[in-house]
């Protein structure tokens, strides 16, 4: 229990320890070469199951330029965490925050190859306000809980799959992870550190969250400008208009206090990825585009009227839109 309360404040960590089924937990690393040439998503984790055969560990890969992605699996017993820090082990394959190494050799598929990060920008945390979940951090029964390891970092190395080599020399690398029980049912996630200005992130989760036998919209959203980290979300007061759709762009506003952040991307089509749903990883249930583009304005209130903050363009951004779209948009 004492060992439980203290992972609130360490999201990075592996929280399945004392899941026994209906439990999944699984970290994302987003990779893009400074010319956008190689553009690689890895995602390891483990799924818990009542349903014997379902259960599993795995290593996703997805590319972001021919939208390819592989779906490996592995026995759970070749899932190993340390309990103290973040640094996970599947089969031959270690991932840590500073660290991927990947030796994977089986029937058909041969991926091998080793990323090391530099500067990492965690999400800012406070006692009252545990990482990107905030206070919703303390709510045992959340369907899916989500951390952020790093907005913005370096990326260095190579890694082959198949006949295909991702060089990073000058790379960017993003980190999140997520747990729970289940994927929501519906959701939007984007996510870009390409901008023109070089220190500059931006994240975003709008999601249904089920609570005590209904719902709620809950959002998050980040925008790291400088060293500086502005902060949007359900649990801060902020108010998330409405989403305007359309078929090639989706769009919203957020403000809270006196900040009001503009949201615009581009959807273009993208690869699927495995994710869990039902009690088990449901395969291509999510399309995931990491070619999309991102307009943001950020603006403050003030007696003279609207300040521009910033306003720019990001590039290569993760876009995912899931589920039916209505359960978000009011």
């Amino acid at each position: 229990m004492i060992d439980s309360i203290a992972r609130i404040w360490r999201p990075e960590l592996y929280h399945g320890n004392n899941k026994y089924d209906k439990f999944f937990e699984g970290w994302y690393y987003k990779n893009v070469s400074e010319n956008g040439t190689s553009i690689l998503s890895v995602i390891p984790g483990i799924i818990k199951s009542t349903l014997a055969d379902k259960q599993h560990a795995f290593i996703q890969f997805i590319d972001g330029i021919t939208r390819e992605s592989h779906y490996i699996k592995f026995d759970t017993e070749q899932f190993q965490a340390v309990n103290d820090r973040f640094e996970i082990q599947i089969g031959n394959c270690f991932f840590s925050q500073d660290r991927i190494f990947i030796d994977i050799q089986q029937e058909n598929f041969r991926a091998f190859g080793e990323l090391n990060f530099k500067g990492l920008t965690p999400w800012s945390s406070s006692l009252l306000s545990p990482g990107v979940m905030g206070r919703y951090s303390f709510v045992p029964f959340m369907e899916c809980n989500h951390g952020i390891i790093s907005l913005n970092h370096r990326t260095r190395g190579k890694l082959l799959i198949n006949k295909n080599i991702y060089l990073f020399t000058y790379g960017k690398g993003y980190i999140e992870k997520d747990w729970g029980k289940s994927f929501p049912s519906s959701y939007i996630w984007l996510q870009s550190n390409n901008f023109d200005i070089k220190d500059v992130s931006l994240f975003c989760s709008i999601a249904k969250i089920p609570w005590i036998g209904g719902s709620f919209r809950g959002f998050i959203a980040g925008l790291y400008i400088g060293g500086k980290l502005y902060k949007f979300a359900t649990y801060n007061g902020a108010k998330l208009g409405a989403i305007d759709f359309s078929k090639d762009k989706i769009s919203f506003c957020i403000r809270h206090k006196s900040h009001y952040l503009t949201i615009s991307a581009s959807r273009v089509d993208g690869g699927l990825l495995s994710a869990p749903y039902d009690n088990m990883m449901n395969e291509g249930r999510v399309k995931e585009s990491l070619l999309s583009n991102v307009e943001v304005l950020l603006e403050e209130k003030s007696k003279k009227g609207l300040r521009e903050i910033f306003k720019g363009s990001g590039k290569y951004a993760g876009l995912e839109i899931v589920g039916i779209t209505d359960e978000i948009t009011e």
